[in-house]
């Protein structure tokens, strides 16, 4: 297993468990407290206990709300009254446009033309004023600064801000509470928010914890970075996960490269299996980038790995449930 060590006052972090704490204060009146499902049949297959945060009932239908509604009213009121930006391919977006909305403020959306239908629709279902860019990264950026340039508006990153983060962190607060017993979670990974956020905040109530990362095989910078001690991007990605495509930030990278234990990667055939063991078995909806840390938690790469003999009590975050079908339907019918 790679190292990791347990956060201290003296690491210069972007967010904190006090940043966190706060973060959970600030968004509770706007977030759901999702629940905690847990299934015999999926304990038996993977010889362990299993407790799933169902990040997919959450408003938005994924985790982001909770980075997205925190960076929104950390705003002061000018600050909020020229709108917000971000660029993203997906439920950044649409999570952001909601927080946006409730607050009542204008959200400017960079989406990437091969975006994911099903999530362009939520954010024209929020209200957020979309501005399509080319797929590339660098396409996105430009696009989103000519907005910040003509609005004024705040650039809301989709990971690489302290207040992404620290909204994310508050999974783990709820989680570590609702499922006393987690030794281990397991969470997706690909600009590195969420798991960010979710380590800083277990680390801290739990030093012992283990952190374990999911990535797609298509994927697997933040695999390669571990390995390399250093943000490793690829020159290209080719994953069903939509939402695990994005690199490392200089902001989540210290957090991955210190408190996460280990990364799991797994192909998309394990990935859409696992899909289906959601529907079948848990009977939620779960997008691929969601399901991933089931993929993790049944691959050979985990169950063989005798550094995980010990995880008995795993927390697996189910990040987000919107699907889209028509992939999915082409994707199991192949």
């Amino acid at each position: 297993m790679m190292e990791s060590h347990s956060p201290t006052s003296s690491d210069n972090y972007a967010a904190d468990i006090s940043s966190i704490r706060g973060a959970q204060v600030r968004i509770e009146p706007f977030v759901h407290k999702t629940p905690v499902l847990t299934s015999e049949t999926l304990n038996s297959i993977a010889g362990r206990k299993l407790y799933f945060k169902c990040e997919c009932f959450q408003k938005g239908g994924a985790f982001k709300f909770r980075g997205a509604c925190n960076a929104i009213y950390s705003l002061d009121d000018d600050q909020a009254a020229k709108g917000v930006v971000t660029h993203s391919s997906g439920n950044h977006a649409a999570a952001l446009a909601l927080a946006a909305k409730l607050r009542g403020i204008p959200a400017y959306i960079v989406i990437p033309k091969n975006a994911p239908k099903c999530k362009v629709e939520n954010v024209k279902r929020y209200g957020g004023q979309i501005i399509r860019s080319e797929p590339s990264m660098q396409s996105r950026e430009d696009t989103a600064n000519k907005v910040l340039q003509d609005t004024g508006a705040v650039l809301i990153h989709p990971y690489n801000d302290g207040r992404i983060i620290s909204g994310q962190g508050t999974i783990s607060l709820e989680f570590l509470e609702q499922a006393q017993d987690i030794d281990t979670l397991i969470v997706p990974i690909s600009g590195g928010g969420l798991i960010s956020g979710v380590a800083l905040a277990a680390k801290s109530i739990n030093p012992a914890i283990r952190i374990l990362a999911a990535e797609p095989m298509g994927a697997d910078d933040a695999f390669q970075s571990k390995i390399n001690g250093r943000i490793t991007k690829l020159s290209e990605v080719n994953t069903i996960a939509d939402g695990l495509r994005a690199f490392l930030g200089d902001l989540t990278w210290p957090i991955v490269r210190d408190l996460v234990d280990d990364v799991i990667v797994v192909d998309d055939k394990e990935i859409i299996q696992a899909m289906r063991l959601c529907y079948e078995i848990l009977k939620i909806a779960v997008e691929p980038s969601g399901a991933i840390g089931l993929a993790a938690v049944l691959s050979d790469g985990f169950q063989q790995n005798p550094a995980y003999s010990e995880c008995n009590h795993i927390g697996i975050v189910i990040s987000g449930g919107n699907v889209d079908l028509g992939v999915l339907w082409n994707s199991l019918e192949k």
